[in-house]
C-alpha cells in the first residue's frame, strides 16, 4: 500500500470510531444519523483537502481550503478527545452502575460531548483570531543596578505568518507592541509559514516595529522549513537585527547589557553550520555586563543557557500547548509549557505565542504580546518561584 494512503486511512478510522461511538446513542431517527454520517464524512474530506491545500493553485483558493480545512479539524480535535474520555466515563459507569443507569448516561454524554466540542471549537476560534492580548510579567534580577530597574522588553513569538494570518493581523500585532514605548523589541522565532515570495507583503509591517535599541529576532524551526536564508535576508531588508548565535551590548542610562540571540534548538538538522550555541552567542561579551539576556525560540536551550551564564532566556515555540487538552502534553516535550520558570541561575519566560500554528483555535492557552520589565531584587537569585508562579499581570487586548 503506497505511504500516502495511510493518513487517509487513519484519518478515516477516527471519523468512523465517533460516528459509531455518538450517532447511536445521539439520535432514534434514522435520517438524523444519516446526516450525522455524512457530517463526519465531510468533516475528513475537508481535513484531507486542508492538509494539501499547498499543491492547490492559486494561493489565495489554497489559502481558504486550508482555513476551512483546519476549522474542521479543531471540531473534529476536539470531538474525538471527547467522545474517548466518554468512553472512559461509560466503561467505569459498566461495572459501577445498574444497567438502566448506564443507558441514560449514554444518551447524555453523547450529547455533552457534541455540545461541548461545538463550544470548544467556537469560542477557541475567537480566542485564535482575536489581537493577542497584553501580558505584563516583571523579571526580579540580582544586583541589576538602578538605570536598567524598569528596563522593558516587547516580546511577540510564534506569529505564523501564513494561510490564515496575514497582513492586518500583523498589522494589529505591531500597533500593540508599538504602543507599549518599550526599550527593546525581542521577536522568538516562527514568524513565518511559507516562502518570501509569497508572505513578504504580509511580513512587511514588521518593519515598523518601534524601540529604544530596536528590534531583535532569532530563528525557529519554522522558519527552517520555509528557507531560514532567504527569510533572515528579509527580515534585515525591514530593519530587524537577527541573531544567530550571536550577540550585541546595549547601552541603557549608563549601564549596559549583552543581548544575545541563538538559532533554534533544531537548526543543525537543517544547517550543520548553524547549531545552537549559547556559549558562542555570549562569546566575548563583557563581564561586568549588567544583565545578559538570551533570545531563544524553544525552552529546551534553557540548561546550555544557564550553564553559559545568562541571566534570563525568553522563549516561545510551545505556545503554551494552543488548546485543551495539548496544552497537557507539552511537558513531554519541553521542560517548560508557559511563563516565568528557573532553571538554577537563569530565568526563563516563555511566550504562549501571538498568533497560532495548525487549528484555528486558541480554548484554554490565549496568545499573547508579552511586556517583560527588568527590576531589581537583591534575593531574587537565592528564590526560585513556586511551580507555575508567573509574576504576571494580565490585561486583554481588544478583538480583531
Amino acid at each position: 500500500m503506497p505511504r500516502r494512503f495511510i493518513p487517509v486511512i487513519i484519518l478515516g478510522l477516527l471519523h468512523v470510531y465517533i460516528g459509531l461511538r455518538l450517532l447511536p446513542d445521539l439520535v432514534a431517527s434514522p435520517g438524523v444519523r444519516t446526516g450525522g454520517a455524512l457530517l463526519l464524512l465531510v468533516s475528513c474530506g475537508l481535513m484531507l483537502a486542508g492538509l494539501r491545500a499547498r499543491s492547490i493553485q492559486p494561493r489565495a483558493l489554497a489559502d481558504r481550503v486550508a482555513a476551512v480545512g483546519l476549522l474542521a479539524m479543531s471540531l473534529f480535535s476536539s470531538l474525538f478527545v471527547l467522545t474517548l474520555l466518554r468512553d472512559i466515563v461509560l466503561l467505569v459507569a459498566i461495572v459501577s452502575l445498574p444497567v438502566r443507569y448506564v443507558h441514560t448516561l449514554e444518551g447524555a454524554t453523547a450529547l455533552l460531548a457534541v455540545v461541548v466540542a461545538a463550544f470548544v471549537t467556537l469560542v477557541g476560534f475567537a480566542g485564535a483570531r482575536r489581537r493577542a492580548r497584553i501580558v505584563s510579567v516583571d523579571v526580579p534580577l540580582a544586583n541589576l543596578p538602578p538605570e536598567l530597574h524598569g528596563f522593558s522588553i516587547a516580546q511577540i513569538s510564534d506569529v505564523h505568518v501564513g494561510a490564515q494570518i496575514k497582513r492586518n493581523y500583523v498589522d494589529a500585532i505591531v500597533d500593540a507592541v508599538n504602543g507599549l514605548d518599550a526599550d527593546l523589541v525581542a521577536v522568538t522565532g516562527d514568524l513565518v509559514d511559507g516562502s518570501v515570495q509569497d508572505l513578504a507583503s504580509h511580513i512587511a509591517p514588521l518593519g515598523r516595529l518601534k524601540a529604544r535599541h530596536g528590534a531583535f529576532v532569532v530563528t525557529g524551526n519554522h522558519e527552517y522549513y520555509s528557507g531560514e536564508r532567504a527569510w533572515v535576508a528579509e527580515f534585515r531588508r525591514l530593519g530587524l537585527r537577527v541573531l544567530l548565535n550571536e550577540h550585541v551590548v546595549v547601552r541603557h542610562g549608563g549601564a549596559s547589557l549583552v543581548i544575545a540571540g541563538v538559532t533554534d534548538y533544531s537548526a543543525h538538522h537543517f544547517n550543520p553550520a548553524q547549531r545552537s550555541d549559547p556559549n558562542a552567542a555570549l562569546a566575548g561579551a563583557p563581564a561586568d555586563a549588567a544583565a545578559k539576556i538570551l533570545l531563544a525560540h524553544q525552552p529546551r536551550s534553557a540548561v546550555a543557557a544557564a550553564g553559559a551564564g545568562f541571566d534570563l532566556q525568553l522563549s516561545g515555540h510551545t505556545h503554551g500547548g494552543q488548546f485543551w487538552p495539548w496544552n497537557l502534553f507539552v511537558r513531554f516535550q519541553q521542560p517548560f509549557t508557559a511563563g516565568l520558570h528557573r532553571v538554577n541561575r537563569l530565568w526563563v519566560y516563555i511566550s504562549r505565542g501571538t498568533g497560532y500554528w495548525g487549528p484555528p483555535n486558541r480554548f484554554g492557552a490565549p496568545s499573547e504580546i508579552t511586556l517583560l520589565r527588568l527590576v531589581a531584587s537583591p534575593r531574587a537569585r537565592a528564590a526560585a518561584p513556586a511551580p507555575g508562579t508567573h509574576f504576571a499581570t494580565e490585561v486583554t487586548s481588544d478583538a480583531l
